[in-house]
């Protein structure tokens, strides 16, 4: 019997703030869900667009990271395998459900976007003090010196 292949990337913006919690045994757990949009044309040329919302779960450091740095509307790139895993509901109903167990990610984030990009680590004191936008200068066109780096 062949050996099966599981993997799965995923970039999308999250739907809600990261839920985490720790287990009886002590493993730290986040979940979250992650909405993942395609478009294409349809017969007719009009634009056609859906949306997924697909629920994924890292365990220990990798979720520890996501919950302190990602919020609800943040966008993110995900890869994991699917894990497919069966609970009983409050009412005693099996049920099932698939999600992506989140192996890697990296953060995502656009030009001139807000939602992404200050991942600075929170401080101990209570003020909360955006970092300033660096702003570089036009560098006019003159040849550079190589006797002025430094290595």
């Amino acid at each position: 019997m062949a050996k099966g292949f599981n993997k799965v990337i995923l970039m999308g913006n999250l739907t809600r703030d990261v839920e985490m919690r720790t287990t009886a045994g002590g493993q730290s757990v986040a979940n979250f869900s992650l909405a993942v949009s395609r478009s294409w044309r349809g017969q007719d040329g009009q634009q056609q667009d859906q949306t997924s919302f697909i629920n994924c779960v890292a365990w220990g450091k990798t979720g520890e990271i996501i919950e302190q740095y990602v919020k609800k509307g943040n966008a993110l790139l995900v890869s994991g395998r699917l894990d497919q895993r069966s609970y009983e509901d409050k009412d005693g109903n099996k049920r099932q459900a698939v999600e992506v167990v989140v192996e890697d990610f990296n953060f995502v984030s656009g030009r001139g976007d807000d939602s992404g990009s200050d991942y600075s680590r929170p401080s101990s004191s209570s003020s909360s003090k955006k970092p300033q936008d660096v702003v570089v200068d036009d560098i006019d066109d003159k040849p550079i010196d190589l006797s002025e780096i430094p290595f």
